[in-house]
C-alpha cells in the first residue's frame, strides 16, 4: 500500500475544484520530432533535403537536424495533445508527398551507414545564420564524430498557463517573490525531480535495445552487446542505447555537473563552459584558412551543444542567447529530451504516452523537490546507466538518495503518486484520459515484455530479421497508415505557402547580410558573455510563437 506525502496530498486538496481544473486544462504543449530520410535498401539518404519541403533555415515546422538526411518536424504549441499529434501526423503525410522512393526511419537508432562521411552534414545556405548552423556541426564531427549525430529522438515541450502560476504562488505565500523568479524557482524544482526520477520514462518508453552494425564501423562489440544475425548488435536489458555510452554522452561535459539548484547556478555553468578552452578541442583547429572547423575550442561551442535529459528554455530574441533569454525573462517552458522514437506508433509517439509524460511533470512540479547534492547527483547519473543499460532485468536496484530500493517497487510508488495527480488534470475531461493512460501503462513494470525495447527485441528474436530490415518494413508500414487518412486540406495550404515563403526568407537573410563571418562571430560571443537581469514583465510567447 502506497501513501502519499503529507505536503503532497495537502496541494492535491487545495487544488480541487473547478477553478484549478481549467488552469490545469490550458497546459501548453509542443512536439518535436527527428527522423532520418533512408534509400529503399535501408541506408541513409545521400539525397539533399527536398526543396519542396522549403528552406531548412527559416521553416517553423519542418527542418533538418544534424545532418541533411535527419528531418526535423516541429509543431506548434497546443492545449490538446491530440490537436499536436495531429499536426505531427500532417507534416509526415506532406513530406512523403516530396519523397522519392525515401522513406522515414522509425527508430532511434540510425539505419545503415557507411561511415563517418555517409553522414551529410547539413548546410543552411550562405548567410552568417546559416554558416554558423553549419560550422558548428562541423565542429560537433570534429569533437565526436558524425555517426553519433544520426542518432534522432522526441523532444517534448510542456508549459504552464500564467493564471495557474498566480494560482500556485499565492498557495506557496511568496508575495515576496516576482512572479519571473517564483516561476523559474519551481520550474527548477520540477526539474529537479525529474532528473531523481526519469528512469521510470527510460525504462517504460526506451525503444532502442538494437543497432545495426555499421554504427560501430570498427567491427568491434562493446561490452554487453552481443550479436543477433550477421549485422544487428543487441543488448539483452537494455531499453534505451541512445542514451548509453554509445549514444548522447561526453566524457568532457560529464565535469560541469549541472544538477540544476537554481537558474543563476544553471546560466553560469553554461557561460563557463561556452567561454572556457579545452585543450584537445584547441588542438584541432579553430579554422584553417577560410574552412572554419569549429566555432571555437571551448568546452561547448555554444549552449546547445550541452546533452541533457532536460532543460530550461525560453524563446529567444535575434540579439539573445538561451542564456540571455532565461536571465532576462526566467524560465517559459521544460524541454523533455530522453524519449526514444517508439516505433510501434506511427508517429514514434502517441496520445497515451503525451498523457503519461504530462501526469509525470505535473507531479514532478507538485512534489517536494529539495536541492541536490553533488553526491545525489553522482547517484542519479548511476541509477539513470543501470536502467539504460539493464532496465530489464529482474531485481534490478537503484539509489533513492543513499538508500538501496528495487526499481519496481519504487515504480509503483511514483505511479500510485501519479495517480492522484491524473485524477486533478482530469477534473474537466471527458472521461479520464490521464488517469486511463496512467493505468495502461503501469502494467509494464511488472512485465518487461510489453515495453517498447523488449517488444523490439523480441520481434528480431522472433522472426530472425535483421535491425534494418525490421525498421524498414516498419516504416513501409508507418507510410501506408499515414496515406490512408487525408492531408487536412487547410493544413496542407498553409504548408504550401511556407514553402516559398521559407525560401524567401533565407533569400532575404542571405541579401542583408555585409558583415564577413568572422566578425560576425566575434560579435555573438561577445554578446554571450554579457549578463542580463531578470526583469518582471509577461513572458507568455505571442501568438502561434513555437516552443524551441
Amino acid at each position: 500500500m502506497f501513501t502519499l506525502s503529507t505536503q503532497l496530498s495537502s496541494l492535491l486538496e487545495r487544488l480541487r475544484g473547478p477553478a484549478a481544473a481549467r488552469r490545469f486544462g490550458r497546459l501548453r504543449r509542443g512536439i518535436e520530432k527527428e527522423g532520418l530520410r533512408v534509400d529503399d535498401r535501408g541506408r541513409i539518404a545521400a539525397t539533399f533535403h527536398p526543396r519542396a519541403l522549403g528552406s531548412k533555415l527559416t521553416h517553423p515546422h519542418i527542418t533538418t537536424d544534424y545532418s541533411e538526411s535527419l528531418l526535423e518536424y516541429i509543431t506548434p504549441v497546443y492545449s490538446r495533445p491530440d490537436e499536436a499529434l495531429e499536426f505531427l501526423a500532417d507534416l509526415h503525410r506532406y513530406t512523403y508527398r516530396q519523397l522519392d522512393g525515401e522513406w522515414i526511419w522509425p527508430a532511434s537508432m540510425p539505419s545503415r551507414l557507411e561511415g563517418n562521411d555517409s553522414v551529410p552534414i547539413a548546410d543552411y545556405g550562405t548567410s552568417n545564420v546559416g554558416t554558423m548552423k553549419h560550422v558548428y556541426r562541423r565542429g560537433l564531427d570534429a569533437r565526436y564524430g558524425r555517426i553519433m549525430q544520426s542518432i534522432a529522438g522526441i523532444h517534448y515541450n510542456v508549459s504552464l498557463p500564467d493564471d495557474l502560476w498566480t494560482l500556485l504562488k499565492t498557495l506557496d505565500e511568496q508575495e515576496a517573490m516576482s512572479m519571473g523568479e517564483y516561476r523559474s524557482a519551481r520550474y527548477f524544482g520540477l526539474i529537479r525531480n525529474f532528473r531523481r526520477h526519469s528512469w521510470l520514462l527510460l525504462y517504460l518508453f526506451g525503444a532502442s535495445p538494437a543497432l545495426d552494425t555499421s554504427f560501430l564501423p570498427d567491427g568491434s562489440v562493446p561490452k554487453g552487446l552481443e550479436r543477433l544475425g550477421e549485422n544487428t548488435l543487441v543488448s539483452r536489458y537494455a531499453t534505451s542505447l541512445r542514451m548509453s555510452d554509445l549514444g548522447y554522452q561526453n566524457k568532457v561535459q560529464d565535469q560541469l555537473k549541472i544538477c540544476f539548484n537554481s537558474l543563476s547556478n544553471y546560466v553560469n555553468t553554461l557561460r563557463h563552459a561556452i567561454s572556457t578552452a579545452w585543450p584537445d578541442y584547441a588542438a584541432l583547429g579553430v579554422r584553417d584558412g577560410e574552412r572554419w572547423n569549429q566555432l571555437n575550442a571551448n568546452i561547448l561551442q555554444i549552449e546547445n551543444e550541452y546533452y541533457s535529459d532536460i532543460r530550461p528554455k525560453r524563446v529567444t530574441r535575434h540579439d539573445e542567447t538561451p542564456s540571455q533569454a532565461l536571465e532576462a525573462r526566467g524560465v517559459e517552458y521544460i524541454e523533455v529530451r530522453c524519449l526514444d522514437i517508439d516505433p510501434f506508433a506511427t508517429l514514434g509517439i502517441d496520445a497515451q504516452q503525451t498523457r503519461f509524460l504530462d501526469t509525470f511533470l505535473v507531479w514532478c512540479l507538485l512534489s517536494d523537490s529539495p536541492w541536490i547534492s553533488d553526491e545525489e547527483c553522482d547517484h542519479l547519473d548511476d541509477n539513470r546507466r543501470l536502467v539504460v543499460e539493464q532496465g530489464r532485468k529482474p531485481g534490478l536496484e537503484l539509489n533513492d538518495r543513499g538508500q538501496v530500493r528495487e526499481m519496481a517497487e519504487w515504480s509503483h510508488g511514483i505511479i500510485a503518486d501519479m495517480r492522484e495527480v491524473a485524477r486533478l488534470l482530469d477534473q474537466l475531461e471527458e472521461g479520464s484520459p490521464h488517469l486511463d493512460a496512467v493505468d495502461a501503462l503501469a502494467p509494464r513494470i511488472d512485465d518487461p515484455s510489453l515495453t517498447p525495447s523488449a517488444r523490439l527485441l523480441a520481434r528480431l528474436e522472433e522472426t530472425g530479421e535483421e535491425f534494418v530490415d525490421a525498421m524498414l518494413a516498419i516504416a513501409r508500414e508507418q507510410a501506408e497508415t499515414l496515406a490512408s487518412t487525408p492531408l487536412n486540406r487547410s493544413r496542407q495550404g498553409m504548408l504550401d505557402e511556407l514553402v516559398e515563403t521559407s525560401h524567401q526568407q533565407q533569400r532575404d537573410i542571405e541579401a542583408d547580410d555585409s558583415t564577413a563571418f568572422a566578425d560576425f562571430l566575434e560579435d555573438y560571443f561577445a554578446r554571450a558573455r554579457e549578463t542580463r537581469a531578470l526583469t518582471p514583465m509577461d513572458m507568455t510567447p505571442p501568438t502561434g510563437e513555437r516552443l524551441k
